[in-house]
């Protein structure tokens, strides 16, 4: 039974070096201009990390720690926020993504309650933490009742637009997320803008 086996293996592996590589033969017609990179999005997090004393008092647990909430039918839910595209081309973008993913790292089922329709608020504020745009100034917001329940290990998306007309080129920026029913879930995220 092992020596069929070792002899497929062998031969799969020898037909694997014998197949040619060659480098892909460029196209005489296309232009001879590089490809744009596409820029991957900056994530920001609520997860903390230890302390000094705690790493050392303890060096072989996870070195990031849950926040701690005011409200403790929060605890072990973490926040991530990607703001895309990053640096933000003015020119080129009229709206910006902001895209906040809710986790429950913790080991009990979480419930968010919404009395509408809304459940994240995104503000775009200058350097003095002045805000220039709202999320709701633009959207209708309705009355409906909800309830959210996240499972452990399980997380919930929001993605949502907002405007880039206030925003001036070559300064920067922050976009804060938060829940406006639970102001312990909050995130911000610096970017920089340009023409």
């Amino acid at each position: 039974m092992i020596r069929p086996a070792i002899i497929f293996s062998m031969l799969f592996s020898a037909s694997l070096l014998a197949q040619e590589t060659s480098p892909p033969v460029p196209d005489q017609n296309a232009s001879s201009a590089p490809a744009a990179a596409t820029p991957t999005p900056k994530t920001t997090t609520t997860m903390q990390k230890r302390g000094l004393v705690g790493r050392m008092l303890h060096p072989f647990s996870s070195s990031e720690v849950l926040p701690k909430y005011n409200d403790k039918r929060l605890r072990g839910l973490v926040l991530d926020l990607q703001v895309a595209p990053q640096p933000v081309r003015l020119s080129e973008v009229r709206q910006l993504e902001v895209k906040v993913t809710v986790t429950n790292m913790g080991s009990r089922l979480i419930q968010l309650d919404f009395l509408t329709d809304q459940r994240i608020e995104i503000r775009l504020l200058n350097a003095g933490d002045a805000t220039l745009t709202k999320w709701s100034e633009n959207h209708a917001i309705k009355e409906k009742p909800t309830t959210v329940l996240i499972n452990p290990g399980e997380h919930v998306e929001y993605k949502e637009n907002i405007a880039t007309r206030d925003l001036t080129p070559n300064k920067v920026f922050t976009a804060e997320v938060f829940f406006p029913k639970y102001p312990d879930l909050k995130i911000r995220q610096k970017f920089l803008t340009e023409q």
